[in-house]
């Protein structure tokens, strides 16, 4: 049982006499995935089946195994009883109540915001997930529950999920890919009111196929989920659900169909007309086309039309640092499972479907780039740390020719984590003791409570916390080492409880650079082997099936393990997953990370160990590169890009190798009077106090529903009242510029410098377009100053010339030379989004 259950059943309010509850209360708890991060019915659970409970965290399971006997008998049980009634009061209690967004933004014109997303991770019981896409994915639609957001999640339901792992006797990686059975996971059939299973269609390869539609509850949000494996369809058509990133190319536009379209329509048939989109990458981009296609068949308009209204509505988020990830699908490819669609659903040509999806809308060779869909299909788009959002805007400047790489419109919204999900039951209870039980559920301030937390309150967490961590560990490797046949170590043995205790676990890939460490193997072993100042090092982590030198990296650490002197100081568990994680974020004292920059998009590793006191001494990369500052961790690398610089790479290994010996393990061995590592404890404090906060889930949710679904609800609803009026506005207005924009003429730009101004006049020539349909401004390009941010000003109407030329002036203060400003126009209209619906532009020459 997770101790942490102790914390929440104090939370539980005292249950008041009520009538007795039977088994279907149990699986009404039990359906509710609010459990796996409440912890407050564990004791029910375990009750039940404690070694299930242990062993799959699965409460669903249990109820499906456990004989009829067994709970009724401890239904009868008052204890018991009164423990089930007082969590289910609570739930429904809890549940309806209003949350931060209802007391923040009541009578917000903003329903509902359908989630999109590849893959989920919310607990081991539903296992749906490779990665970090998911934990985003998991912990947003956990944090959207606490807050009240109304986030409703879509989907697969994968039949294998992603693979399990395993090592043979010589290290090597072995792919597993056991069966998720659906009755067995915590999810029920979504069913019409009549009770028929709800079945929708698509169209693929000239055959509709049916699609199989599941619903589970995370708290007071729910997650829709899609399945292929009906047996109405083909055989080749029910695998298509089956391995997440497996299969070809072919493969994965399936997936994303039924994804995209298939998700659309089942919020369509549940009665769901979200307001807002949110595509969590590009994969989920044919949902921006079917909402389209709902809203031409609801209001008999054009595809056009359609996607101008709608756009406004859609947010895409980018998870990719390098144009190499986003999926792209061959033409051919596509006309094979797409042409139907187009045609005789969406009613345009399939090369303008094609188009949506090219940079050269014209290049038939080009394939359909689903990141680029996404972005054209969108009002708003995001990348996932700041730095992430300035390699975004590079990586799809192709889009804006001629346009300024910083006003390529892609913004930024930093990652979170779930804190409830990812704290130690130590931790838990002492952030309870100082900020409260709401702490995680609203936005009050946070880091002035935890300051105020002693050496010794937060030694006796860590050191709690780490003592736990490590019997688990062992437990764990006791059973692998077993399972591989190799009984010489005692496992009891390895690790000692005050040691330095360092996690490394992340997916294996070259560019995440997880053998940095072993470049000096006889240096890291004298940092490990130090009796009166050891290190220990747990590791975990997958290569993908494919990726031979990821595998090879694995190998690399596991022979290394092997080495005599290194048994017993170094641990690889095989099958990092969701559970593993939980374990190993609540007791490690230092997580490393290793990235080449600027390839970790955002990272969500590291933060996990952030409410827990851990330190993280990491690359200049992803969520750190905004984070790091020298009083809450270490950081690797000078914050630039260096490619895949061996030389650089040895030079970062120096860094980090120095930077443990002189400043690591010095600090967290180094003790005052009352035997407490005084300044390790003071990093701890800093980076719980400001970090937690600032990279949890419930941040990253108020920002987004603040800035961003707010917004994009608000934009929807303009363009479509009055039967889309603005909408069709905007529409006519695309047009005239596609017209008219060529015959636009920059003339003549005059300055005069005086009394400390510039005063600029700039003549144009309207051609084609009216005065209204564009803008006249003067561009200054940003300084070299850090964070500067380039200085533009829109210039006015003056006069008429008789040549028909307007004449535009502008003034500023002269505290940059002429030469710095340049004239251009760029469209305009006060509806539009610019320069994703405009991306225009004509600069002085």
């Amino acid at each position: 049982m997770d101790p942490k259950s102790d914390k929440s059943v104090q939370e539980t309010p005292p249950a008041t006499p009520s009538p007795t509850l039977g088994i279907d209360a149990l699986k009404e708890l039990a359906l509710n995935l609010h459990w796996s991060w409440s912890h407050a019915a564990d004791k029910l659970w375990e009750a039940l089946d404690s070694y299930l409970w242990q062993t799959t965290q699965n409460p669903w399971i249990i109820l499906q195994t456990v004989s009829k006997d067994k709970v009724k008998t401890l239904l009868a049980t008052p204890d018991f009883q009164e423990l089930l009634s007082a969590l289910l009061q609570h739930k429904r209690k809890f549940f309806s109540a209003d949350a931060w967004f209802q007391k923040t933004h009541p009578g917000a014109a903003l329903s509902s915001i359908a989630y999109f997303s590849m893959e989920f991770m919310l607990t081991e019981a539903l296992p749906i997930y490779s990665g970090g896409l998911g934990n985003v994915a998991g912990d947003q639609m956990k944090a959207a529950s606490d807050l009240g957001v109304p986030v409703v999640g879509v989907g697969l339901l994968w039949g294998q999920g992603y693979f399990r792992q395993d090592f043979d006797s010589d290290g090597n990686q072995r792919a597993l890919y056991p069966v998720n059975d659906p009755g067995q996971l915590p999810i029920q059939p979504v069913r019409r009111a009549n009770g028929e299973w709800l079945r929708i269609q698509v169209h693929l390869t000239g055959a509709r196929i049916w699609l199989r539609c599941w619903q589970a509850l995370v708290g007071r949000t729910k997650l829709y989920l899609l399945d292929v494996n009906d047996f109405a369809n083909t055989a080749a058509h029910r695998g298509i659900t089956s391995e997440l990133y497996g299969g070809d190319a072919e493969m994965r536009l399936k997936q994303e169909i039924v994804l995209g379209i298939g998700g659309w329509r089942l919020l369509r048939e549940i009665g769901l007309n979200p307001e807002v989109c949110h595509l969590n990458e590009g994969h989920a981009a044919f949902a921006v086309l079917e909402r389209a296609r709902y809203y031409m068949a609801d209001h008999h308009v054009s595809f056009e039309l359609a996607l101008t209204i709608t756009r406004a509505g859609n947010m895409f988020t980018t998870h990719t640092a390098v144009p190499a990830g986003f999926d792209r699908f061959a033409p051919e490819l596509c006309r094979k499972h797409l042409e139907y669609y187009a045609k005789d659903e969406l009613a345009i040509p399939m090369d303008s479907l094609l188009a949506l999806g090219r940079q050269n809308s014209e290049d038939v060779s080009e394939p359909l780039n689903m990141a680029y869909l996404a972005l054209r299909g969108s009002g708003q788009v995001n990348g996932v740390s700041r730095l992430h959002g300035e390699v975004s805007r590079q990586i799809f400047q192709p889009l804006f020719p001629r346009w300024p790489q910083i006003e390529v419109p892609i913004a930024s919204v930093t990652n979170g984590i779930h804190v409830p999900t990812w704290d130690s039951a130590e931790a838990d209870a002492l952030w309870t003791k100082v900020c409260g039980a709401d702490r995680w559920r609203n936005d009050g301030p946070l880091s002035d409570c935890v300051r105020r937390l002693t050496n010794d309150e937060l030694w006796q967490m860590r050191t709690e916390a780490r003592k736990a961590m490590l019997i688990q560990v062992r437990d764990r490797y006791a059973r692998q080492l077993s399972a591989e046949g190799d009984s010489d170590l005692n496992v009891a043995d390895i690790f000692r409880e005050d040691a330095l205790t360092v996690g490394f676990a992340r997916r294996f890939a070259t560019y995440k650079r997880p053998d940095l460490l072993l470049h000096d193997p006889d240096r890291l072993i004298r940092l490990l082997t130090d009796s009166p100042r050891p290190v220990q090092l747990i590791l975990a982590g997958k290569a993908h099936p494919e990726d031979l030198p990821g595998q090879a990296l694995i190998k690399q650490w596991n022979d290394f393990i092997e080495r005599p002197e290194v048994r017993g100081h170094v641990v690889f568990l095989s099958d990092y997953d969701m559970q593993m994680a939980q374990e190993m974020v609540k007791g490690m004292d230092l997580w490393i990370n290793t990235p080449r920059r600027p390839w970790e998009a955002c990272g969500t590793s590291g933060m996990k160990v952030l409410a827990n006191g851990g330190l993280n001494i990491s690359e200049l990369d992803g969520w750190w590169a905004e984070a790091y500052t020298p009083k809450v961790g270490w950081a690797i690398g000078d914050g630039k890009e260096h490619g895949e610089d061996a030389a650089w790479d040895a030079h970062e290994v120096e860094s980090l190798y120095a930077l443990l010996e002189q400043q690591v393990v010095p600090e967290f061995y180094d003790r005052d009077v009352l035997g407490m590592p005084s300044r390790w404890l003071a990093r701890v404090r800093e980076s719980m106090a400001t970090l937690t906060p600032e990279f949890s889930a419930s941040r990253a949710i108020r920002e987004y529903t603040n800035d961003h679904y707010l917004q994009a609800a608000a934009g929807y609803n303009a363009r479509a009242a009055n039967d889309g009026k603005l909408g069709a506005d905007l529409m006519q207005w695309r047009r005239s510029l596609a017209r008219g924009w060529e015959t636009l003429r920059l003339g003549k730009v005059s300055v005069e410098t005086r009394d400390g101004q510039h005063r600029f006049q700039i003549a144009v020539s309207t051609g084609a377009l009216r005065p209204e349909e564009f803008r006249v401004q003067l561009y200054a390009g940003p300084t070299g100053e850090s964070g500067a941010i380039p200085e533009i000003l829109d210039a006015c109407r003056s006069s008429a010339e008789l040549s028909g030329a307007i004449v535009y002036s502008v003034c500023c203060t002269a505290h940059r030379p002429v030469a710095d400003y340049t004239a251009r126009l760029v469209p305009s209209h006060a509806g539009a989004l610019v320069p994703l619906e405009g991306c225009e532009i004509f600069w002085q020459r």
